[in-house]
């Protein structure tokens, strides 16, 4: 790999620096650590370093002249007899061509094989050549076949070896005062700059695409909100195709496709296929017509109405057709669900059997009671009432009623009942899972009568006491 010269030079220069690999390596830039270790290792055993590697021949005489026929018969083409036959690498194929075929290989106009590891001359050769340039350093680097960066790091290497004046500038006067030291510093700071402005300018083109693409997305929705009467907090991937067609048409005149589609996620296919359909669309008079009925009814009617409407105006069609349409169109009523009283706030208190399991049957009155709090609505509000109810013959027993279900509706229903059962000892008294016989008063109140208390499992009360 390095010829014999340098790797005498380098382990000399080890000796001479006191055994400092960082420095060898920073004065010859080859080779790296572990490779001149090794040369010092084989020179201090053997007391020489040898002439050349002796490696072993991976590949036959055979498969060389197979590979540079194949070569040579398949129209010239480096990469294609690779690929082909499996081996060997593009370097190693071009010395068989040049060993096997002298002037068969085909020399691409621009190509240049670079030495990965040149010889002080040709870095001193190079480096005149940058320093005698007339064109641009990358126009020299390409004339000596090595990159522009390569050109400077040598130049920096033999700054001590060889005195070279890197002004482009020619004058008689050589005693003009400079601010900069040294030309080599000029160059590192022009470098910099230009790596600087490099970057700027790549950082300018991506803000100048997240604008774009940011100036398009709003007009997007602005548009969405016009055509669709949608909010433009909408997201409109959630659009239907159909919906995204109409307000890519729209913007087709300011921005390009190929910007619209990706907003929209919106494939080329589909955006064509559902622009066609509207084109041809036969439904395009009644759509607008379904769409004002139903903005000018506040939006709360249904297919049916519209349908009504519709046929009351003297126009035909199915049912079926209106809510076909009114989906496609997104002309939805918002329903408002009520929300359902619920007394059971979890497990606050710990629970206690289920002593009756269904058998609501009671041979003597008093024997076993149930218990609920039942919620109403009534022109002037909400209104709760707490029964309580004897299985043996449904007599309610005793009730209270109140405007806000707490503690004291159902604590003095159960004062009220206790005050007219004669024997409370045997008396069981049953009751969903509600916070309302969970809490401390309602146990202490049934504690002190001797009452006994029964729960069913959560949401099965209701509907075992309507049965």
């Amino acid at each position: 790999m390095y010829a014999l010269e340098e790797r005498i030079k380098a382990v000399e220069m080890y000796f001479r620096y006191g055994r400092k690999v960082s420095a060898v390596i920073r004065e010859l830039g080859y080779p790296d650590r572990k490779m001149l270790v090794k040369w010092v290792r084989e020179y201090e055993e053997t007391g020489k370093l040898h002439e050349r590697c002796a490696g072993s021949n991976r590949y036959s005489q055979e498969e060389k002249q197979e590979a540079v026929d194949f070569y040579l018969g398949h129209g010239k083409q480096i990469r294609y007899t690779i690929r082909s036959l499996g081996y060997p690498s593009r370097e190693k194929l071009m010395e068989w061509i040049d060993e096997l075929a002298p002037g068969q290989r085909i020399i691409h106009e621009g190509y240049l094989k670079r030495d990965k590891h040149p010889s002080m001359e040709k870095k001193k050769d190079c480096v005149m050549k940058l320093a005698t340039r007339t064109g641009s350093a990358e126009e020299a680097a390409k004339e000596a076949g090595v990159s522009r960066s390569s050109l400077y790091t040598w130049k920096r290497e033999l700054a001590h070896d060889i005195n070279i004046s890197m002004s482009k500038r020619k004058t008689e006067d050589t005693h003009v005062p400079s601010i900069i030291s040294s030309i080599e510093e000029a160059e590192e700071i022009i470098a910099r700059y230009e790596n600087s402005i490099a970057e700027l300018e790549e950082k300018n083109r991506e803000l100048e695409e997240r604008r774009r693409h940011a100036e398009i997305e709003l007009a997007c929705l602005e548009k969405a909100a016009e055509l669709l009467k949608k909010d433009q907090g909408i997201s409109l991937e959630r659009l239907t195709n159909r919906e995204k067609s109409l307000v890519i048409d729209a913007l087709r005149e300011r921005y390009r496709l190929k910007e619209l589609l990706p907003i929209f996620s919106i494939s080329k296919s589909s955006y064509c296929y559902c622009r066609n359909a509207l084109r041809n669309d036969r439904h395009a008079d009644l759509r607008t017509r379904i769409r004002r009925l139903f903005e000018e009814n506040n939006e709360c009617y249904g297919y049916r109405r519209i349908n009504c409407l519709l046929q009351r105006d003297g126009i035909a069609v199915s049912e079926k057709v209106v809510r076909r349409l009114m989906k496609e169109e997104g002309l939805a009523i918002a329903f408002v669900r009520k929300k359902r009283y619920s007394s059971y706030k979890g497990e606050i208190s710990p629970e206690v059997p289920n002593l009756l399991n269904r058998d609501f049957h009671a041979d003597s009155p008093g024997q076993k009671l149930l218990t609920d709090i039942t919620e109403f609505s009534i022109p002037a509000g909400k209104v709760y009432l707490s029964p309580l109810v004897d299985c043996y013959d449904g007599m309610v027993i005793s009730w209270s009623i109140g405007t806000s279900p707490n503690a004291e509706l159902a604590n003095s229903m159960l004062r009220n009942g206790i005050a007219k059962l004669e024997d409370c000892n045997e008396t069981i008294i049953h009751s969903d899972r509600g916070c309302h016989y969970r809490w401390p008063e309602w146990i202490a109140i049934m504690a002190e009568a001797g009452l006994t208390r029964s729960m069913s499992k959560k949401g099965l009360f209701s509907r075992q006491f309507c049965l």
